[in-house]
């Protein structure tokens, strides 16, 4: 319990007395589980009063070999039993500096924000699998504690744990966090052309740089020269890292 107890923190202490609206709360599961039968992503939702997990999605890429049921009976012990120790290392310094970052947002604003973030689970095959994580709140305290947080898990098309950023819906700002240096740092979200957007969308729905000539009435070479251009705008080296940098940044 203890270990546990370190990937909570006092900035969002939800105690048993907590003023808390539970009439926001509805029959919100439902909405959650018809999503999840609509998305190939892994959704979780974690309760910060009861520390415990509300809910666990059936996809098998975040349950590890496990049942969803068994997932969410172990909660945040999971993550001590699946995720690679440094990385339970660095998912505890994440909360602590989103929960910091969240200490000085205004109230009102803080449903619109999101965290993302990598990590390696251990699978059920006991391989190492680099995830893509997202936090959002659904609901907050009366003084603003994210009270219920909606998680999706994703395979990430970065190369290593971290790549720690909160943006803010409808916002050309965003936030990197530095792990070493302990400090979050404002960047501004790239602007994609009108051509470089089209040849990104097209490379996610699967398409090769021939079939993406053909769709925009360009040649192969065409295609390459803004896609060249796209990965010296946005710092990446290949597509499948364009597309990573496009999802976490909410560019498509």
């Amino acid at each position: 319990m203890e270990e546990i107890n370190r990937f909570f923190n006092k900035k969002n202490d939800v105690s048993t007395n907590a003023e808390i609206d539970r009439s926001q709360v509805g029959n919100y599961l439902e909405a959650i589980k018809a999503f999840s039968r609509l998305t190939y992503q892994s959704l979780y939702v974690i309760d910060y009063q009861t520390r415990a997990f509300d809910y666990v999605s059936e996809n098998p890429l975040f349950l590890c070999g496990k049942s969803s049921e068994e997932v969410k009976a172990l909660g945040y012990a999971f993550y001590f039993q699946n995720v690679k120790p440094d990385d339970v290392e660095l998912l505890i310094k994440i909360n602590e500096a989103g929960f910091e970052f969240y200490e000085n947002i205004p109230v009102d604003e803080r449903k619109l924000y999101s965290i993302s973030y990598d990590f390696y689970l251990i699978n059920g095959k006991k391989n190492k699998v680099l995830v893509n994580h997202k936090l959002t709140p659904i609901f907050l305290t009366e003084g603003g504690k994210i009270w219920k947080a909606l998680c999706i898990v994703s395979l990430s098309n970065n190369t290593s744990s971290g790549n720690i950023v909160i943006s803010k819906e409808r916002s050309d700002e965003f936030w990197k966090y530095d792990v070493v240096a302990k400090r979050w740092e404002k960047e501004e979200k790239i602007k994609l052309s009108q051509r470089e957007y089209e040849i990104l969308s097209l490379y996610a729905s699967g398409l090769t740089i021939n079939e993406i000539g053909e769709k925009l009435f360009i040649s192969a070479d065409t295609v390459k020269f803004h896609r060249k251009k796209l990965f010296d705008k946005i710092g990446v080296n290949n597509i499948a890292e364009a597309l990573s940098y496009a999802k976490t940044n909410k560019l498509l």
